[in-house]
This record gives C-alpha cells, structure tokens and sequence, in this order.
C-alpha cells in the first residue's frame, strides 16, 4: 500500500503529457556546429516559436500538437530554406544543415514528402510508420485491427511474438482505430528504452486535442446474407454485425484541448462445429451473442511553455453469451463471458534547455468472470469432439496493474543521451472452480463408441475395456477456489545516440532488469548499433546506409504462471488424476478419492528458474530509391535460451511403475531450460509515389528451430528428449505482404491489404499416454512393417500409435499444414458539402494532383488520380471492406492426433476471438459496409 500511494502522488503531482518534443542541432556542411543560430517553427492553427542554438549547436522546442511544421534556421552568413518535419507524441530529433549564403541561393530543397534514408536510429528503413490516408488500408473493426496489425508485424524475432505499446505504456487495451494518429512498426529495434525487441513491435500513439471542433459519427454494417459459407460448416453460419464508433474534439480555453471517443458494438457471430460423433459426422453452427461498450475522454493542458499535461481514461464493458462451442466443442459446453477493463494515463513533460524529462503513469484494472450454462461433468473424446459442460465453474479474476515511467533526453553537441526508469506491479486475485465437476477423457471415439454400446448392454467395466472401451482417464479438481498473488518488476536503462562523423551514427545502450517471484536477478541486456551512410559528402546526402547492431532482451516470467503454481501445490487445491476409471458416467467424490490417496497432479516452479533471453545480431543495407521510395534488405540471426518449458519430473521410470519421488503423483514442474534458434532474411518496400499513391511490402525468409514453445510443451518421452529439437510454432518459411493507399478519380480510394503465407508446422500425436504421465501428448514411431498391428498409413509414412523402444519417434512439430492467402480491400468515396474550410486551399497546392493531372508522365494515366480529400468543412465518406476478398480456405489449426478421423485437417477458419473472446469468423469471405460523418 505504501508503494501504491507514493506512485499515486507521484502521478498526481507530475503527469506526463503525449505532446510532442522536438531536439535538433544546427550544423554547417562539415558538420560542425552553429552556436547561437536562430531557430524558428511554424505549424498547425498558427502555432509560432522560435529560440537560438546553444555553444553546441543544439536547441529544443517542447509542447508540440502532433502534425506537419516547417522548420528553418539562419545564422551570420548562413541560411537555409524551411524544412518540414511531422511531430508525433514523445520526443525526436532533426539536424538542420545550413548552408554559406552565397550557394544557399542556387540549392532547391524539396519538402520532405516520402520515406528517407538516414542514418538516425529511429529512422531505419525496414520500420513501417502509419498516419493519415495509409491508416485507412486498416479495418475500422477492433478486433480485426488487431490482426491486422500483428500481421503487419510479421512473425516476430524470437519465440515469445510481438508486442504492443500505447503511448509508450506496455499493456493495456487497443484503442478505437478513430482515435489513433499514428502507428510504428518494427522501429528502432536495439532501443534500451524498451524490453521487447523492434521486430515485431508495435507502438500506438492516440490523437490530442486540437485548436478547433472535429468530429466524426461512424457507422459499420455487415450481415451474413451477402457472406460466403464457412467451409467447415453444411449451412450458412449466421453473423449481424452492428458497430457505431464516435470520436469529438476540440479546444478547452486557450491552453487546453479535449477528446472523446464513444464505442457500441453488438455482434451476433456464428460459432461453426465441426465433430465426429458416436452417429457419425458432425457440423453446426450456433448464434454467439456479442456486446461492448467503450468510452474514452482525453483532456491535454499546457501548464506552461515547458511544462504540458496529458490525463486519459479508458473504460470498456464486454459481455459474451454462448462463448466456448466451436470446433469440437458441443453446444452444451457453451458459457457467458463478462469482461471490464479501466485504464487511466497520465503524463507530464518538462524542458530545461535541451533536456527533456517525461514521467508517466498508468494503472489498468482489468475483471472477468466465467458462468457455465451447464454444470455436467466434460466428456473429452480426443480428436473427435468434447460434450458435457464447460467445467469453468463460477470464476471470477481481477487483475490491477500499476506502472510508472520516467525517461530523460539530454542533447549535449554530438551525443543523444537517453536514460530513465520503470517500475511495475501487479496483483490478481482469482477465484477458479476450474474442473471441479470433472471430466472423462477416451483415446478415440471407436473406444467411447464401445463403452456405450457395453453399458446398454449393461456390462460390467472390465467387459467393455476387454473390447476396447473404457476412459482412459478421469480427472477433477477440489479445495479453496479463490488465491490472490502479487509481482514487482523494474528496470533502468541509459542509451547514447552517437554521431560520430556527419555519415556515421553510434547507439550505444545497456538495460537492467529484475522481478520478483523467481530466483535469479541479474538481467543485463546490452544493446548497440551503428548507420554508415556510404559515400556521403557535404554537397550530396548519400543514398545508402549500411545499419547493424546487437542486443539481449529478456521476457518476464508471467504473473499467471505463479498464480498456478500457488494453487495447485497440492494444499490449496487438489487436482486428482484416475487412469482407466471403472466408474463412467459415474463422478465419485473429492472427499472419496482422498480417502483412496488417489494420485494428485501439483505444479511447480524450478529453483533454478530464471528469466529467458535472447541475444540478436543484425545487419541491414538501406537504399533510396527513385519516386520517394526506400528498400531496406536485413539479416537478423536469434538465439534464445532459457525458454520456458515444463516437464513431469515424477513420470515413471522406463518399463517399471517405480516413481522418483514414492508416490505415484505427477510434479509438473516449470522450467527454463529450452532454446531457440532462428534465422531470418527480411526484404522491405516503403514508397510514397506521390500525394495519391502509397506502398508499403515485405517478403521475409525465416527458419526456426526450438525444443519449446512455451510453457504448455511437455517432452513426449520424459526420459528421452531425443526429437524435441525441431521446427518451432514460429517456423513459417515464407511471407509476403502488400498495402497502401491508391487514391483515383471521382475521390473514390482503394486500400488494398494482401497477405501471403507458407504452412505452419504442428505436433503429431498418438493422442495417448504411452509413458504414464498423464498427459497425451506421445509422439507415434516410424514403423517399417506395414502389417504390424495398429500401425497407420499416413501423408507422413507407416506411424506407430504404440511405439517400441527400439523404434524411432517423430520428432516434435514435424507436420505441416497448408498455405494462408489473405486478401483485404477497403473501397471508398468521399463527399464534400458546406462551406469550405478556412484557408483551404486548391487540391493541387494540398500536395496531391488535381483532377486530370498526370503523376508520371504525359499520356501515362491521365484523369485516373484525383485529390481524395475535399475542402468542405463537412465530409460524408462511403465504404465498402471486403476481408478475404478472393474466399479463400485459410485452415486454422491443424488435428496433429493420428487416431482422430480428421487427422491432418481443421475443423475450423483460421483466425480466432481476441483478448476479451470477441470473434467475427463466422464465414469465410465477410463484406461490411461504412458510413463516416466528420466535420
């Protein structure tokens, strides 16, 4: 409590503010600095500053409103022409080059009007950055948003994905798309500010206030009547997607602003089952009720000229009905879903000269709670379908996370210096009455098929296991549902941007990281890097800059993980295990099964446990290219260890029933003893052809290799980890991907969104416990007699659901499934009316091309391209998004189990529900219309 009420004073007293600062250096053309320069900036609503250039060269200006300014400089027999810059929230750098005056008279200097290469860290070519019109190539929809940006991502270097920062805050909720102004990709990746590496990163920064009203009143409609069939369904799934998204802002006074975003969504999903029952083949859909509402105000104040203020709350409200079925999953293990989550950020941002210091605060609640419709014990027939109830029992969850921020930048002559300080902490109290009903697992439906044929019969047990029925296993849980744990973690990091010589840049940076709830402290993560813009001299930028760097980053050991751990270490809760139980459909008693000491399953964290980590090189070569485009080529080498993995350090041992620790329970013990290595070539094309027309494409060559991925991968042999080393859950060996913006005549723009992508691998099972652990997850051996019994013909050769000790195993995830091919367009048509704008201005001098105009070369595409935008004061803008425009079949999971009858297929789309359970997959190629109303 003491340290929850010094971080509450601390956010109360300063508060740190999503304005934007802007640090830059004055220089000539050798590079040296220009002291006592006067410096000027002008930009959105008549904003003016001007200050001079320090001894060294360097100035600042803070409380920026995001958006596009002109910046110049001039000094005693030095001048330059206005050079533009778009400010973002947070801080950034510029260097403004100035010119003797006799030779600044014959320089053009174009506006900044497309991608460059530099060689700023911040600036690497193979980042994807998001604002204005290239947001549009984005669905409006949250959850698919959402998708689309981790796909955008690409798969991420390292085993634990990407991650995602909201105004620099990690955690926390996705914004409504209305409310964002710009996103970052994969920028900067050796930063010691962030603990995640850049590839795959996503940062998000939301709109301020602004000087004057706006508005914006959306509309999205879908309905499954003019959607395709889901392919893994007989009949159309139903799906009503009614979604109103509204965003307002405006100014508070003189020195303050506002902004307010309110969300209803209400969808009715189908959920698609696709099973194989007792009477055959099974498929069906079933209406999954689906609501949230979102409010969001912001409030921006400048406290003074150097001290500026951001206050955000966010407070979303989800209610799922029916969540669950899908898949093998029967309409009886259906459950309601309740989901809150409350977020509040603040921020303050304070200048001393050139030094800026940003301290930053959020806490985020987050509640959820789980209600069974049906309270029946769960029937799991592997491969085949699972009935019965959800097993969820009555739950409830409430997570509170505190985090506060303080990071500086300091500009002394040719250094960057950048340093600062995180702490976290996080409390969950949960109440689970998880399994307490119990469930009955068969190995295949051929044996639940035979244990209710033998009990019409009426047969005693041991007759219908000696023909080939019976549940292989029974498991419930009992005890004190509800637990509550706690975790603290910080760290400290320092970084200097270097400019070494005009054309070479040094990053220099070191991170150090601690948590509680395991044993080991000591995460140093070094990181450096390095751009050489080759060939540069004062007269001519260069157009090619060799980029690379090295650095370590650790991932925390989850909050969650403890939170299991702590319940089921056999005092708190019991979980109790039964091989080849005598008694279905019978469920016995928790307080029987104790008296009958039957076998119990507890988790537990490794002593020596320790936080993974993964150390990277990379290389990159950028070049400009003509038309405002840059290509970037990367090499990044991964390797990881200490992944997290778990193993039954109970199992018995080879051939015998003997057990290590006496009695015969299963000690499923967390560990860090996993690795990771991944190999990746990553090609990107970022190209602003012009003010009508935006590209941006990657292809990326991976290959990785693991033992783990993650803490729900067990050895299939807990005394033989020969085969666990193969191909990871992240091996997908080629990906392509395609967007933009293309604006054309009659302000009608089409965004297209294209992705391509080879097989994932997954895990081939025998859906057994061949080793008595309890768990069924063996892997079939490589038979080589065809008419041995039980062996299978496969797509993968002779496999052997009962393996021998002298036969070869398949080694881990060495299935592939098939391809994915994605493709999105957004098409839509602006309509302008009412009094036009102050000082707008003609369609040709807002940067774009009037109607008719040719932006290549006369007689080229002459009256295709048009200015998207109107200067009207009131806009009506019309849509149509089609997801999955071509209808293909992107299979999802794939059914590695060799005695299911769909083995080596899915039963299900690929894609699924978000962080809250909300999911629109309904059919397989979906359209939604859109109506937008701003002023």
């Amino acid at each position: 409590m003491l340290r929850l009420t010094i971080l509450g004073l601390l956010a109360t007293q300063t508060l740190q503010a999503q304005l934007g600062v802007l640090n830059g250096r004055v220089t000539d053309e050798s590079g040296a600095a220009i002291p006592s320069a006067k410096v000027s900036i002008q930009g959105p609503g008549g904003v003016k500053k001007s200050t001079a250039s320090g001894a060294e060269g360097g100035f600042s200006f803070a409380g920026l409103s995001p958006g596009d300014y002109a910046v110049m400089a001039a000094a005693v027999d030095f001048s330059m022409l206005p050079a533009k810059v778009s400010i973002h929230a947070g801080t950034q750098s510029i260097e403004l080059r100035l010119k003797i005056a006799a030779s600044a008279q014959q320089v053009t200097v174009e506006a900044d009007t497309g991608p460059k290469v530099t060689t700023e860290a911040a600036n690497n070519a193979s980042a994807l950055v998001l604002r204005g019109e290239d947001l549009e190539a984005l669905s409006d929809d949250p959850d698919d948003l959402l998708a689309d940006l981790q796909a955008l991502a690409g798969p991420s270097a390292g085993p634990s994905g990407g991650s995602m920062f909201v105004d620099g805050f990690s955690g926390g909720e996705l914004p409504p798309k209305e409310s964002i102004r710009e996103i970052r990709i994969n920028q900067n990746p050796f930063s010691p500010e962030y603990d995640k590496l850049g590839l795959g990163r996503i940062e998000i920064f939301t709109k301020p206030g602004s000087d004057k009203y706006h508005a914006a009143i959306t509309y999205n409609f879908a309905d499954s009547f003019w959607n395709s069939r889901n392919p893994y369904a007989a009949q159309k799934a139903p799906l009503l997607l009614n979604e109103s998204e509204n965003n307002v802002s405006g100014p508070l006074g003189k020195r303050a602003s506002f902004t307010f975003d309110l969300q209803r969504h209400a969808v009715d999903n189908g959920a698609i089952i696709n099973a194989v029952l007792p009477t055959g083949p099974f498929t069906g859909v079933n209406k999954t009720p689906q609501r949230r509402f979102r409010v969001n105000p912001r409030v921006d104040y400048q406290l003074s000229q150097n001290h500026t203020l951001s206050l955000r709350y966010t407070y979303t409200g989800s209610d799922i009905q029916d969540f669950g079925i899908g898949g093998f999953n029967l309409v009886s293990r259906g459950y309601e879903v309740k989901n809150t989550y409350n977020t509040f950020q603040a921020s303050e941002t304070a200048i001393a000269g050139t030094t800026v210091n940003e301290l930053r605060f959020q806490y985020f609640r987050q509640g959820n709670g789980h209600t069974p419709n049906n309270q029946d014990p769960a029937i799991q027939v592997q491969g085949a379908f699972t009935g019965g109830g959800a097993q969820t029992g009555k739950s409830t969850d409430t997570q509170n996370n505190y985090e506060l921020q303080n990071y500086t930048s300091m500009l002394r002559g040719t250094h960057s210096w950048r340093f600062g300080v995180r702490m976290r902490e996080g409390m969950e109290s949960n109440v689970s009455e998880q399994n307490f009903g119990g469930t009955f697992t068969f190995n295949s439906i051929q044996s639940y098929q035979e244990t209710l044929l033998g009990l019409q019969q009426g047969l005693a047990p041991a007759q219908i296991r000696a023909l080939g029925g019976g549940a292989s296993q029974f498991t419930i849980s009992g005890g004190n549902p509800a637990i509550s744990v706690r975790q603290f973690d910080g760290a400290v990091f320092g970084g200097d941007e270097w400019r070494v010589r005009p054309n070479i840049t040094v990053s220099l940076g070191v991170r150090y990281e601690i948590q509680t709830n395991i044993h080991y402290h000591s995460d140093f993560a070094p990181r450096l890097g390095f751009a050489w813009a080759i060939g540069a001299r004062p007269n001519r930028p260069s157009k090619t800059i060799l980029r690379g760097g090295f650095g370590m980053f650790y991932d925390r050991f989850a909050l969650g993980n403890t939170l299991t751990a702590d319940r089921f270490n056999g005092l708190l809760q019991q979980q109790y295990v039964v091989s080849n139980p005598d008694f279905y459909p019978v469920v016995p008693a928790i307080a029987a099964l104790a008296a009958n000491q039957s076998p119990q399953t507890i988790q537990e964290v490794s002593r020596q446990m320790r936080a993974p980590y993964l150390m990277q090189p990379l290389l990159s070569l950028e070049r400009q290219l003509p038309r405002n485009t840059t290509l970037a080529v990367t090499y990044t080498n991964s390797h990881a260890v200490h992944i997290l993995r778990s193993e039954d350090i109970n199992a018995p041992l080879p051939g015998t029933r003997v057990y290590p620790y006496g009695s015969p329970k299963g000690i499923f013990e967390m560990t860090s003893s996993g690795i990771y290595n991944q190999n990746q070539v990553i090609a990107n094309v970022n190209s602003k052809v012009n003010g009508l027309v935006s590209l941006f494409g990657s292809y990326v060559w991976n290959r990785s290799m693991s033992n783990s991925d993650g803490l729900g991968t067990f050895p299939a042999n807990p005394y033989n980890f020969a085969g666990e080393y193969g191909p990871s859950a992240t091996d997908i060996r080629h990906r392509f991907m395609l967007g933009g913006s293309i604006n054309t005549k009659w302000n009608v723009r089409f965004n297209p969104y294209v992705i391509l992508q080879s097989g994932a691998p997954f895990n081939i099972t025998t859906g057994t416990d061949v080793y008595g652990t309890t768990i069924f997850n063996a892997r079939p051996g490589i038979a080589t007699n065809a008419s041995a019994p039980g062996v299978i013909q496969t797509a993968y050769g002779l496999l052997d659901p009962n393996p021998t000790p002298q036969e070869r195993i398949l080694s881990r995830n060495d299935g592939r499934g098939p391809g994915m091919v994605t493709v999105n367009l957004r098409i839509s048509k602006t309509i302008g009316f009412g009094p036009e704008k102050q000082g707008a201005k003609p369609a040709a001098a807002q940067g774009g091309l009037a109607a008719g105009a040719n932006p290549t070369a006369p007689g080229g595409m002459r009256g295709v391209f048009s200015n998207p935008s109107t200067n009207h004061r009131y806009n009506l803008t019309m849509g149509l998004s089609a997801r999955n425009l071509l209808n293909h079949d992107n299979a999802g999971p794939i059914i590695g189990n060799i005695l299911s009858p769909l083995f080596g297929r899915a039963n299900q789309i690929a894609g699924g529900g978000n962080g809250e359970g909300f999911s629109e997959n309904a059919n397989n190629r979906r359209l939604e219309l859109q109506l937008r109303f701003s002023f």
